[in-house]
């Protein structure tokens, strides 16, 4: 099988989207199919000189970008003129809202591929200001529903994401496939050295992801400094990529030594050893899709804090994979966070229901319903 995948951005961008994008086409290269990606030549903040090179046995082509319209949109026509005169059988195109996925639709058309489509759940617009809430007027009443008329298959990742995509394609065209974590997780570290690696010698509270205002990391701060008031056996470690909000956790940390601000990573290994030397996993969003960290945590064995948003609390129960926080209740985040680490019994019932969980969400276990979907547009394609 002959694979397209179409997005924004791919390696060496750190996020969501990109990380499962990586994993699909890693295990689709390694079951013997061709896998191509096609993106726009931006990591979010410079441009990538690089235009094709082969990584993890995945064909990547990069399109010069002709300008940017916000941090995660760029515009690349020069799509239009590559993927429509290229033989694929599927063409794959992630993130809903974006002139790309218009360009696969037609590319698909033109090749005779079978185009499918993953959200991403990018429906959460009450935060957003003004002046990104107009031209998403205009993608929503115009773009997405041209765009959707040239998709055979949409795939959403949470069931949250159904009222909003059955307005615009029919019922029979969708189906959930979640996201999914690496079953390296799953599997003990020996010798986890992360906390003598960075002098940790008390329990220790984790944000991981992207530094970005949607990500809430100014509240998962703001309820360290309060729980640092009274509890002096705790430390609070963040990573993860700046998206415009490093300075302000910078300052708000202050001179605050339990409160550590690390470097990203995308090491698997230093991700695996991070999650199992935590005692409790914080998710302070106002708004999320289904993200990757969730699944992560489960596997880990982690107690999750997290505000009960979007496609979150399809998958995490109250009361039984952790606890809830209202987004922005930061007297509630910090009693929340206290109460596992204080509740050894809790903490456990937690652990022992995440780990359990998260053997349901392994990439292979993703990746195989994703190359059912491939296959059944295909053989609907011989038949008619």
């Amino acid at each position: 099988m002959k694979i397209a995948h179409v997005n924004m951005f791919f390696y060496p961008t750190i996020g969501g989207v990109e990380q499962v994008m990586h994993e699909l086409a890693k295990r689709q290269v390694k079951d013997g199919h061709e896998v191509h990606v096609y993106c726009c030549d931006s990591d979010k903040y410079s441009r990538i000189r690089k235009k094709y090179e082969i990584v993890d046995g995945i064909h990547i082509h990069r399109h010069r970008y002709w300008f940017r319209l916000s941090l995660s949109t760029f515009i690349w026509p020069g799509l239009l003129l590559t993927l429509p005169f290229k033989k694929f059988d599927i063409i794959h195109s992630h993130v809903s809202g974006h002139a790309y996925i218009l360009f696969a639709g037609i590319a698909s058309i033109i090749n005779g591929a079978k185009h499918i489509h993953t959200t991403h759940c990018p429906w959460t617009d009450a935060f957003r200001n003004w002046k990104v809430k107009i031209p998403l007027l205009f993608t929503n009443l115009i773009l997405n529903r041209v765009s959707y008329r040239l998709i055979d298959k949409v795939i959403a990742i949470t069931p949250w994401e159904l009222k909003t995509l059955y307005k615009l394609i029919s019922k029979r065209k969708v189906c959930v496939i979640p996201n999914g974590m690496d079953d390296l997780l799953l599997k003990k570290i020996a010798k986890n050295d992360f906390k003598a690696k960075y002098k940790i010698k008390s329990k220790l509270v984790l944000f991981f992801g992207r530094l970005n205002p949607t990500k809430g990391p100014d509240k998962f701060v703001l309820a360290a400094k309060e729980i640092l008031k009274d509890k002096k056996d705790v430390t609070f470690v963040i990573r993860g990529p700046d998206e415009g909000m490093l300075d302000t956790v910078k300052k708000l940390i202050g001179k605050e030594k339990r409160i550590i601000l690390l470097e990203p990573t995308r090491d698997k290994k230093e991700i695996a050893k991070m999650y199992q030397a935590a005692d409790v996993y914080v998710m302070p969003s106002y708004r999320e899709g289904l993200p990757l960290t969730l699944f992560e945590a489960m596997a880990s064995g982690l107690p999750i804090v997290a505000s009960p948003v979007n496609g979150i609390p399809y998958e995490m129960e109250d009361n039984v994979n952790g606890l809830f926080s209202e987004y922005g209740n930061i007297k509630e985040l910090k009693n929340n966070i206290i109460k596992i680490l204080d509740n050894k019994k809790l903490a456990e019932k937690f652990s022992i229901n995440n780990k359990k969980k998260a053997e349901n969400y392994t990439w292979g276990s993703i990746n195989d319903r994703y190359m059912k979907e491939y296959r059944l547009l295909l053989a609907k394609k011989q038949v008619f």
